[in-house]
């Protein structure tokens, strides 16, 4: 699994990234805000947090991947 997180969707690395992921049939997941933007056509998950300023997209953000490793914790403690 390969996860991409940028404010703006927009960060050109953090696209390449995932893009490069999903050509190797890699899953790809993507954490932003403010519409997505580009990076959200590289996803096979796209989580799209609020627009606005960049502290309020990445609280959103930090918040998100604490809950997502949390469950990813969970399950492996069930399995």
């Amino acid at each position: 699994v390969a996860v991409g997180i940028t404010t703006s969707g927009k960060s050109a690395n953090v696209v390449e990234g995932l893009k490069a992921a999903r050509t190797r049939g890699v899953t790809t997941i993507a954490l932003t805000g403010n519409g997505g933007g580009p990076i959200v056509e590289f996803a096979d998950i796209a989580i799209v947090g609020p627009d606005g300023p960049s502290w309020k997209v990445q609280e959103v953000q930090f918040a998100l991947g604490h809950i997502i490793c949390e469950l990813a914790e969970l399950d492996l403690v069930r399995s």
